[in-house]
């Protein structure tokens, strides 16, 4: 079985120790090819041109945005690389995540530990045992992502975090935050929220000030606890959106806590909640923050948004 591990050198919870450890027990199991990601997107070059070269598992080392780097390079590689009819899932290289971020999304949404040694113990049995998980996957226009995406204030907050991050400052938990709560009181226009969500044969939600779009639950984590907008949501349905009407801030602080309470699902007349959806798009009056996987992409004004099932085979 060929291997590629994609390694980003910059994830926070490794050592150059740690990933000589990994290496060498990935080794034991598979033919193990190693590469160092350089620079943003890099990730992606090597994902495609691993599945190209008929690679059998993509390996990723670093936190939830090497992971979406890596899955965007395996579904947008050649798809006539395993011949004509076969499913993407079982066309494409299968995925494995050693988390190796802060905070590493995806892999816990899976099940995986947060510790990278129990996780890469995990995998291996999954190698050695042929064991997967086939799971869906969001497009946003023509970007995938595997757990969320957000416009508006989610994303402006991820907009902060990177800035600061670029500043030399490290990506802790309490920097979201300090962040959110600083992105919050310089939120702009309260009175007229700018976003809308259109559906096919369905009337337009508008006036929306933040939309949240979830493919698994929960959406992140604060520490051990699970932030959870959309608790239904999963890797085996459509997608779930939860979007924020006005930013008052007697019913934000009450929607906040809703989400970090253990039940999750928050309710009320400044939320909207869908479920299980196949497709939709998020329209803005003005450009907004957008962010997928906690990456921040800059602003758009429209975001078409597909669910896309069965879509990746997942080893965990």
């Amino acid at each position: 079985m060929r291997a590629l591990l994609v390694v980003n050198p910059k994830a926070t919870t490794t050592s150059e120790r740690s990933r000589d450890v990994l290496v060498r027990a990935l080794r034991s199991a598979v033919d193990l090819q190693v590469e160092y990601t350089l620079r943003r997107g890099h990730a992606t070059a090597l994902a495609r041109a691993a599945a190209e070269s008929g690679v059998d598992v993509v390996v990723t080392l670093g936190g939830d945005g090497t992971v979406n780097e890596a899955v965007n390079g395996l579904m947008t590689a050649d798809p006539s690389l395993s011949g004509p009819g076969a499913a993407p899932c079982y066309r494409l290289p299968a995925l494995a995540v050693v988390p190796g971020g802060s905070t590493n999304v995806f892999a816990r949404a899976l099940g995986l530990p947060w510790d990278w040694a129990d996780a890469t113990s995990v995998i291996l049995d999954g190698l050695r045992d042929g064991r997967h998980r086939v799971i869906g996957l969001g497009r946003a226009d023509d970007r995938y992502f595997t757990f969320c995406a957000g416009m508006g204030l989610d994303a402006a907050v991820v907009r902060r975090v990177e800035q600061a991050r670029r500043r030399g400052r490290t990506s802790t938990h309490s920097l979201y935050v300090r962040s959110m709560i600083a992105q919050f009181l310089a939120g702009g226009d309260r009175t007229t929220p700018p976003l809308a969500v259109e559906r096919p044969g369905e009337e337009t939600q508008s006036e929306m000030s933040m939309v949240i779009v979830q493919n698994t639950a929960p959406w992140t984590y604060l520490g051990d606890r699970p932030i959870n907008p959309n608790p239904d949501a999963s890797f085996d349905r459509g997608l779930d959106v939860m979007a924020l009407r006005h930013l008052y801030v007697p019913s934000t602080v009450r929607t906040v806590t809703q989400m970090a309470s253990r039940k999750g699902d928050p309710h009320g007349k400044q939320v909207l909640k869908l479920h299980d959806q196949d497709e939709f798009t998020v329209l803005s009056s003005r450009p907004q923050p957008f962010q997928l996987d906690g990456d921040y992409l800059g602003e758009r004004q429209k975001v078409h948004f597909v669910s896309v099932p069965e879509a990746l085979r997942v080893i965990c």
